[in-house]
């Protein structure tokens, strides 16, 4: 006979927004069930941040937070958000004990720089509520009566809970958990899923130079994406080098949209990488004659190194055609003025994304139209609720994903364990 157990609230998912949700529904008083399939839980959130979690951005304007999302999706989580913004996201993690800093870009991050520590906060939340944590037990839809879940089907039995909130995450990262089954679940319950797109993710380059360059990371540079000769987008910030082509925050905020227009196999795509943001032509221009004039005796190889970093020195001279053992005091004008466009306008041609392996976050997911920003309750099916990557959004690097899930999990969670707990006193 299969065991069946019995809830008020079965969170589906044990990644972050998951856990704020299954902890925040038993600080209520509702019995609590986090069912996950991995052998532990937050296998993704312990990757975030290079490893480091960058926890939430402190951002203090709702506004311009929600702006950061950017389109009509982001102003749906402007109720989330009030609820659970990102100062109280910072001051629960305090009073579990995690001290915080904020970095650049108004990241914030454990002082510790371990994600793990995250991890255990949201694990000791979860154990004050007592919540029951089944790991390795592997999900496989829901049964319904009347518009309505009745179970939650296991492998080797059922859950049964008066609400259900579902966490399972987009399709990014697979081998952490989030395959998109939860997104085939909900698309037979009637929802409207929207096709999950890689969001946050490296791009492939074609050039060679750019593969001879990994490992090397710039932080403030300009990132234009030009589509047919015209300007589409820009960003500044940190890129880095890889042996596939780039990553870094500044081109994972770019991924999405240079995904987009590469669907136009007709189109001519390129980014064109500014490495002197803060100067105009002219003045790289005499900067770059200052640093000759120092070095006019060496050759033109060794008169770059206080303008560009070792490792990118062999590739600009390359694409500037200039013999690298040319003496500096025979540099042309004309060869001088051609190394300064280059170095304000260093084009490469992107000819994909990675995929959803390499994903940090996917677009896409279940259509914020039928969920309700106030309780993220579906608005088809009375007793389940969403939260985390498994709805219709991508915010960009910074910490915005996080304090998506810490908000829309902390309201999901506190929804559903209200809906539970009246349904029972309702039913006593």
């Amino acid at each position: 006979m299969k065991k069946r157990k019995y809830y008020d609230v079965a969170v589906i998912g044990g990644g972050p927004a998951g856990m704020m949700a299954a902890g925040r529904a038993a600080e209520l008083g509702a019995r609590v069930v986090l069912v996950e399939k991995n052998e532990s839980l937050g296998k993704k959130l312990l990757l975030t941040g290079g490893g480091r979690c960058n926890l939430t951005n402190a951002e203090p304007d709702a506004r311009k937070f929600i702006e950061k999302l950017g389109g009509k999706n982001g102003k749906f989580f402007f109720s989330p958000l009030a609820a659970f913004g990102t100062q109280q996201a910072i001051d629960f993690f305090e009073r579990m004990g995690v001290k915080t800093k904020v970095e650049d870009r108004k990241r914030v991050f454990p002082v510790s720089d371990d994600a793990a520590d995250i991890l255990r906060a949201l694990e000791a939340y979860m154990e004050r509520g007592n919540v029951t944590v089944m790991t390795d037990a592997t999900a496989a839809g829901f049964n319904t009566r009347e518009n309505k879940l009745t179970q939650l089907l296991l492998r080797g039995g059922e859950v049964e809970a008066s609400s259900y909130v579902l966490t399972t995450g987009g399709r990014s990262r697979p081998e952490t958990g989030s395959s998109g089954e939860g997104l085939k679940w909900v698309a037979k319950l009637g929802h409207r899923v929207l096709n999950p797109f890689p969001a946050l993710v490296p791009l492939k380059i074609s050039d060679a130079w750019v593969k001879k360059t990994q490992g090397l990371s710039m932080d403030n540079i300009a990132v234009t994406l030009l589509v047919n000769g015209k300007k589409d987008s820009a960003r500044t910030g940190n890129i880095l080098f890889t042996h596939f082509g780039m990553s870094g925050p500044t081109i994972l905020d770019m991924s999405k949209r240079v995904g987009e227009v590469l669907k136009d196999k007709g189109a001519e795509v390129f980014l064109s990488l500014d490495l002197k943001p803060a100067l105009t032509i002219a003045q790289l221009d005499e900067r770059v004659q200052k640093d000759f004039k120092k070095y006019q005796n060496k050759t033109f190889r060794n008169g770059l190194d206080d303008l560009l970093p070792r490792k990118l020195i062999p590739a600009i001279i390359a694409l500037v055609k200039i013999n690298p053992n040319k003496a500096v005091h025979e540099i042309t004008r004309e060869d001088r003025l051609r190394l300064v466009k280059m170095l304000k306008d260093l084009r490469m041609t992107p000819i994909g994304l990675l995929g959803f392996d390499k994903a940090i976050a996917s677009s896409g997911g279940v259509d914020l139209n039928e969920v309700d920003s106030k309780t993220m309750g579906s608005k088809l099916v009375e007793n389940l609720y969403f939260a985390g990557d498994v709805l219709d959004i991508d915010a960009p690097t910074g910490g915005f994903n996080l304090q998506l899930c810490w908000s829309a999990g902390y309201v999901a969670g506190e929804a559903a364990a209200r809906a539970a707990i009246k349904e029972k006193n309702a039913n006593a």
